[in-house]
């Protein structure tokens, strides 16, 4: 299975209008075929993001609340997707790249990837970033990173879960993580991770309704063959 749709994110340059145009575009054209890859047993199929860069500086120069806020839904619809999205990392990535890393399914690095949050003379920046970061990794585990900007080598992003595989070769992970999503229902799947989302922050009786209703819909399936399309 080849990946369905690619997209590459510089995180060195400022964030844009173009930059969530070209994030929902990606969006636009999975959604379009309802997630499915190609082949006999076709799949969710795949959504490569390829990130790289970080800001050299303050990042935040002519940036405003409604342009941040049209990327940051960019990114969940990313991260929502009825595809396996696999972000693939390499050098610096901060910025744009680093909000869109830890939102892939399956997270890829090269060796000389490090995470970087960015920072000005005051702070560090609060974007979504930290929230996926401290969700994948625990709060107290990245803390240094949110807190201070203090980069992630990419030793400890695998170590700590951030990213789930160190390689050269990034082609062949895109093509193993099309593997293990070979023959599963996109919709499902996007079902599926809503529900480990949920789970850190959802106690046992309020995610039981949402379990229970997946499981309906899976008895449903199995017995008519097709998708259902009714929670």
């Amino acid at each position: 299975m080849k990946p369905l749709r690619a997209l590459e994110l510089d995180g060195s340059e400022p964030l844009s209008a173009t930059a969530v145009k070209a994030v929902a575009d990606l969006c636009d054209r999975v959604e379009d075929t309802g997630g499915c890859g190609s082949g006999p047993r076709p799949g969710p199929g795949i959504a490569a993001v390829r990130v790289t860069g970080a800001p050299a500086g303050d990042g935040t120069d002519g940036l405003d609340v409604m342009l941040v806020t049209k990327w940051e839904r960019a990114v969940r619809r990313l991260e929502r997707l009825p595809a396996v999205t696999v972000a693939v990392a390499r050098g610096d990535c901060g910025g744009t790249a680093l909000d869109a890393f830890p939102a892939g399914e399956v997270g890829v690095g090269a060796g000389d990837t490090r995470l970087v949050v960015p920072r000005d003379a005051t702070a560090t920046w609060p974007g979504m970033a930290a929230y996926r970061l401290a969700h994948l990794a625990g709060a107290a585990r990245v803390r240094k990173a949110v807190l201070f900007g203090r980069p992630i080598e990419a030793a400890e992003a695998l170590a700590l879960g951030i990213a789930d595989e160190l390689t050269d070769d990034p082609a062949a992970a895109v093509s193993g993580a099309a593997a293990l999503a070979d023959g599963l229902s996109g919709k499902e799947l996007a079902i599926r991770r809503q529900l480990l989302f949920d789970a850190a922050t959802t106690t046992f009786e309020d995610a039981l309704g949402a379990h229970l209703a997946a499981c309906d819909r899976a008895l449903r399936r199995q017995g008519t063959g097709q998708e259902v399309t009714a929670p």
